[in-house]
C-alpha cells in the first residue's frame, strides 16, 4: 500500500516515525513548512515535498482542525482513501471524490518527547467493512489499542482527552507560575503529580481525591485565596466549587 502522510506538525512527524519504526513504507511526507518537511525527511529518511503530492492508495492528512477541509482538497485520486487524524471533526469534513475515514490516535504529541506508540490507543472510522479493516490492520502494525468508533463517540474522547490531558497540563503550568514566584523550584512537585497519576491506575479518581476542598477546610481555602489574584484566582475558586458539588459538602 502506497502511503502519503500531508503534514508537518507534531502528529505528522510522530505518524511518521511510528510508521518507520515498523517498516511501514512512506512514499512521501507532503506540505508546507518546508523547513520542518525537512528535518523530518532528514531524521526518517523520507522523500517529501512541498509542491508535488505523489499518488497512494492512502493519504493521511495531519494538520490542524481549520486546516483538515481545505487540504483535502488538494487530493484528487477518485479512488484512494483519505483519512484525517482530527479527534472532534466527522469524515464528511474531507472534500473530494474518495473514499473517507478517521484514523485518530490518542495521545498528546510534541516533537521531541518520545513516545511508546504501541500503548496508543487508535479510533478509526471509516465509510465501508473494507476500509475499516484495512486501517485497522494498519494501526494494529503500531498499536496494540485499535478500536472502531463513529464521529459521536469519538466527539466524547476528544472531550474526555482536554479535561484529562490539556486541562491538567495548563493547571501544571499555573502551578509552576507560583513555585517560580517563590523561587521554590518545580522539580520538588514531580513525585507529588507522578503519585497522583499513579494512584489512578490502582483507585477510581473520585475516590482518589484529596485536599482542602474535598476536606471543606474552610480556613485553608480562605487563605490560598488571599495568596492568589486574576485567573489563578478564578481557577481556584472554580476547580474547589466543582470538587465540593461533586462530594455534596
Amino acid at each position: 500500500m502506497q502511503i502519503v502522510i500531508i503534514g508537518s506538525g507534531n502528529v505528522a512527524y510522530h505518524m511518521a516515525k511510528a510508521f518507520s519504526l515498523k517498516d511501514i513504507p512512506l512514499v512521501q511526507i507532503f506540505g508546507r513548512n518546508e523547513n520542518e518537511l525537512k528535518k523530518i525527511a532528514e531524521e526518517l529518511n523520507l522523500p517529501y515535498s512541498t509542491e508535488h503530492l505523489k499518488d497512494a492508495d492512502l493519504y493521511l492528512i495531519c494538520v490542524s482542525d481549520h486546516s483538515v477541509e481545505d487540504v483535502s482538497k488538494i487530493i484528487t485520486k477518485k479512488n484512494s482513501l483519505v483519512a484525517h487524524t482530527s479527534g472532534s471533526l466527522p469524515k464528511e469534513i474531507l472534500s473530494g471524490e474518495y473514499r473517507k475515514a478517521s484514523f485518530y490516535p490518542l495521545q498528546t504529541f510534541s516533537k521531541s518527547k518520545n513516545l511508546e506508540y504501541q500503548k496508543i490507543p487508535f479510533f478509526i472510522e471509516t465509510e465501508n467493512k473494507e476500509d475499516q479493516k484495512l486501517l485497522s490492520d494498519l494501526a494494529s502494525v503500531v498499536s496494540k489499542n485499535v478500536m472502531e468508533s463513529t464521529h459521536e463517540k469519538r466527539k466524547y474522547i476528544h472531550l474526555t482527552a482536554v479535561f484529562a490531558c490539556n486541562f491538567m497540563n495548563h493547571l501544571f503550568s499555573r502551578a509552576k507560575e507560583i513555585s517560580d514566584s517563590q523561587e521554590i523550584p518545580f522539580d520538588y512537585f514531580l513525585p507529588l503529580i507522578d503519585e497522583t497519576v499513579q494512584k489512578i491506575y490502582e483507585i477510581e479518581p473520585k475516590m482518589a481525591q484529596t485536599g482542602p476542598a474535598v476536606r471543606n477546610d474552610v480556613r485553608i481555602l480562605q487563605l490560598h485565596e488571599q495568596l492568589l489574584k486574576d485567573e489563578s484566582l478564578e481557577i481556584y475558586k472554580t476547580m474547589n466549587h466543582s470538587i465540593q458539588k461533586m462530594y455534596e459538602l
